[in-house]
């Protein structure tokens, strides 16, 4: 199964406008990405944001990886693995 990764470039934004506009493309493709089809990407560079998007995507039954990257931020949000 293909996995459509989806772009979200946010770098020069702040929080909360990170979060929202996360959240925004979390519902547009959420039933594609709890079914494991699709994964978000955010590049950021609001380190505020690196807190507060994990946080909200786990209570939407999601997980948020985040990786330093020079200067900015790579946050990937997806279907959690599941534990046998």
């Amino acid at each position: 199964m293909t996995i459509e990764t989806i772009a979200l470039d946010i770098r020069g934004q702040v929080c909360p406008s990170c979060l929202l506009f996360t959240l925004r493309e979390i519902n547009r493709h959420h039933a594609e990405m709890m079914a494991g089809r699709a994964c978000l990407v955010v590049l950021l560079d609001s380190r505020d944001a690196t807190g507060t998007i994990p946080e909200a995507v786990k209570n939407m039954g999601l997980a948020a990886r985040v990786d330093k990257v020079e200067d900015y931020y790579r946050v990937v949000v997806e279907r959690p693995e599941v534990q046998p």
